[in-house]
């Protein structure tokens, strides 16, 4: 099923009630962008310099009226423009009208501003054949009073080729149902030769482009691909990052 919440298509069912950290006893601890914490566990984002760098996504006329309009999650990649983030392809593709980029955002406001996207760059397979295998997409935005997006909120680093399960990764990410993001740090496992699966409660509707960063601030795996992200809430997928998100990458960077 799709993880955005628009209402031409069809999203996971949201959840009742808030997401809340739940109280296990675990020796299992794993390195993550914002520190070490027990395996599986889904709780609220702690605010970071980390944290900053993953936003949610919204239509152009939902500024001045953020609350409650998100549809899915995107992240700040470094890239030699300082103007780059990366969705799943879902996201972003077909949409009609302008988006725009809120990096931290919470309740209803833009701590880091709203960044207006300007590009979208889609792979082959997805835009030929919407192939759940290329379900991953970066976008360009543009600069706000001189300052690029990169140079306010830092970014971390794309990374394809890197070993499924080789690290744990944090998964940080905006349920459509919720105004604060969520995170949550596990291992991931392949599920096919071309796509990665982790199990983290509670990444329902509007979580579709996550990333899934480990302890080196990389970013190798963005909450898509199979099934769109997943059809069940505590299962979540994305593209094994190969050659083809790559070479995304390089026309990304190079504005191709």
């Amino acid at each position: 099923m799709k993880r955005t919440s628009r209402i031409s298509v069809t999203s996971r069912p949201a959840l009742l009630g808030a997401v809340v950290l739940l109280a296990v006893t675990t020796s299992s601890v794993a390195a993550a962008d914002d520190g070490r914490g027990p395996l599986g566990v889904t709780a609220d984002t702690v605010v970071t310099r980390h944290s900053a760098r993953v936003g949610a996504l919204f239509d152009a006329d939902r500024v001045g009226r953020l609350a409650g309009g998100h549809f899915c999650t995107a992240s700040v990649v470094h890239s030699g423009q300082g103007d780059l983030i990366v969705t799943a392809a879902h996201c972003v593709a077909g949409v009609d009208g302008a988006l725009v980029f809120v990096p931290g955002y919470r309740d209803g406001r833009a701590p880091h501003g709203v960044w207006r996207v300007t590009r979208r760059f889609l792979p082959d397979g997805w835009a030929k054949g919407r192939d759940e295998d290329s379900d991953v997409a970066f976008a360009a935005v543009a600069t706000r009073d001189g300052e690029r997006l990169e140079d306010v909120v830092g970014a971390n680093r794309f990374t394809t080729g890197a070993a499924t399960g080789a690290t744990a990764v944090t998964v940080t990410g905006y349920p459509d149902s919720r105004e604060v993001p969520i995170s949550c740090t596990n291992r991931p496992v392949p599920h096919s030769r071309t796509q990665q699966r982790i199990d983290c409660p509670d990444f329902t509707s509007g979580t579709s482009g996550s990333p899934w960063v480990n302890g080196d601030g990389q970013v190798v795996g963005v909450l898509g691909g199979h099934e769109q992200g997943g059809s069940t809430a505590d299962t979540s997928y994305s593209v094994v990052l190969g050659g083809e998100a790559a070479e995304l990458y390089r026309d990304a960077t190079a504005g191709r």
